[in-house]
């Protein structure tokens, strides 16, 4: 008897600006697309207090393009002024209902920026019913004591290419000498010590349906 093919996984990754998707799972996300699994993002801004918002969006695409991503939706909020209020929830619902998924990434509660901490908690309010949903870390993020971590060994030249697509955003950091694309790698490293491999990613699971 020939098994069963099973059905693809929809997989959403929510981020408040363009690249912290990529810091947080990018790995993770083209492991999803490359097994043939649906994998859609959700940004919330364009990035404009970074840089040139219609740059910012146009290096978005390309990295979520060489991630294998199907789509990405916009929240349409200012950088730095992303509520937490109902429309956000709402507009975070409406993706939801649209692709279903499987597996909902975003980036961690703690945080000392305000977009970020806001989109964490509308993302848990608009997920209550989702059966996984799980936390990413990004470099401004607080308290982080990841218990679940996928190997990305073969996919941190991936993870690699989608930061440097967002060129104007590379050099931006607040050490001199250490750009986005070192600190990802190295923090790829540290958690694949802690997970018992080369490199990995790692989240905060609230919710995670390990079904056998």
């Amino acid at each position: 008897m020939s098994k069963k093919k099973e059905k693809p996984y929809s997989v959403l990754a929510i981020g408040p600006h363009p690249d912290d998707i990529e810091y947080g799972c990018a790995g993770t996300l083209r492991k999803f697309a490359l097994k043939g699994h649906h994998v859609y993002l959700m940004v919330m801004t364009q990035g404009d207090m970074g840089g040139d918002a219609a740059v910012r969006k146009k290096e978005q695409l390309a990295s979520a393009k060489s991630l294998g991503i199907k789509e990405v939706f916009w929240g349409g909020y200012l950088d730095t002024q992303v509520p937490l209020d109902k429309e956000i929830i709402t507009k975070i619902e409406n993706v939801m209902k649209k692709v279903k998924p499987t597996f909902v990434f975003v980036n961690h509660r703690e945080d000392t920026h305000q977009d970020h901490r806001n989109v964490a908690v509308a993302t848990a309010s608009a997920t209550r019913y989702a059966k996984n949903l799980l936390y990413y870390e990004v470099p401004t993020t607080e308290n982080f004591s990841p218990h679940v971590y996928v190997d990305i060994e073969k996919f941190l030249d991936k993870k690699v290419a989608s930061l440097k697509a967002h060129r104007s955003q590379v050099k931006k950091t607040n050490i001199k000498g250490l750009d986005i694309v070192h600190g990802a790698t190295s923090n790829a490293t540290f958690r694949g010590i802690q997970s018992r491999v080369r490199s990995a990613e790692a989240f905060v699971p609230s919710r995670l349906l390990f079904n056998i």
